[in-house]
């Protein structure tokens, strides 16, 4: 059994900066992959970062030079630094551990808000 748990959502203004984390346990032999998805009302879910067991990371081209994904010091643990928010970044963001290279353990979602 695998349990993935994020925290660190909330509201925050146009420009302004906010630090999701994620972690992950339970029966978990390695250090697998680890993401970012969100869904924001109305649309499909996207891949918003992801980063390997090897520390090689990829984002979304919305996110790129605002958004950065890195590792905890604890196995499989991850965080989402976000800045310079934008009101299209409001969404419910959801962190995965992946096996077999597919996202397969999900979070319940964090809600993030970017509003004046």
């Amino acid at each position: 059994q695998v349990h993935v748990v994020e925290s660190g959502g909330g509201l925050v203004q146009p420009g302004g900066s906010l630090r999701l984390s994620c972690a992950a346990s339970g029966s978990i032999s390695s250090v697998n992959d680890m993401g970012w998805y969100r869904q924001a009302p109305g649309k499909q879910s996207e891949l918003v970062a992801r980063i390997t067991g090897g520390g090689s990371t990829n984002y979304a081209d919305s996110v790129k030079g605002r958004f950065t994904i890195a590792r905890g010091n604890s196995k499989n643990m991850v965080y989402l630094q976000m800045n310079s928010l934008k009101p299209s970044d409001t969404a419910v963001y959801y962190c995965t551990l992946y096996t077999y290279g597919s996202p397969r353990y999900w979070g319940q979602g964090t809600q993030v808000t970017v509003s004046s």
